[in-house]
């Protein structure tokens, strides 16, 4: 398999996951902290907007953003109609299982941070068997027009 194919068939919001679990391990008491929502809320930066007001910008900010621009490119990426894009969906699939679960038995992974991750996995997942859907309606009803 290329690497083309190896990004085509990986589901790409297994990034912002994986960094949220790599954030998790971290804490004191790992998976079981209690502390993740503290953390993800304490600012990093704070900037100042053009109208003098204040904006801090924590680390959970900054993950949902993430986890926005990889929805994104992974809704672009969803509209390929090749059989490797199935695969995905299923990947993308487990993905959000996973999340499911750490988000329900895993003390870390209760923060609203991680359910908007969770929900951006399951709008990826749906997304994409929706497109796969239209497509191969698409190509079915072309396949008899002829």
């Amino acid at each position: 398999m290329n690497w083309r194919a190896l990004v085509a068939v990986t589901p790409l919001m297994m990034m912002p996951v994986a960094a949220y679990n790599l954030f998790a391990v971290l804490l004191p008491g790992g998976f079981h902290s209690r502390v993740a929502y503290e953390t993800l809320m304490h600012p990093l930066i704070q900037l100042t907007t053009a109208s003098g007001g204040a904006w801090p910008i924590c680390a959970s900010d900054i993950l949902v953003a993430i986890g926005l621009l990889v929805l994104f490119v992974e809704l672009v990426k969803s509209t390929a109609t090749h059989r490797i894009a199935l695969i995905n969906h299923a990947l993308s699939m487990l993905l959000f299982v996973i999340c499911l679960l750490e988000l329900l038995l895993t003390p870390a992974f209760a923060t609203s941070t991680f359910f908007l991750l969770a929900l951006m996995v399951l709008l990826d997942v749906l997304a994409g068997f929706i497109v796969t859907v239209s497509a191969m309606r698409r190509d079915d009803s072309n396949a008899h027009d002829h």
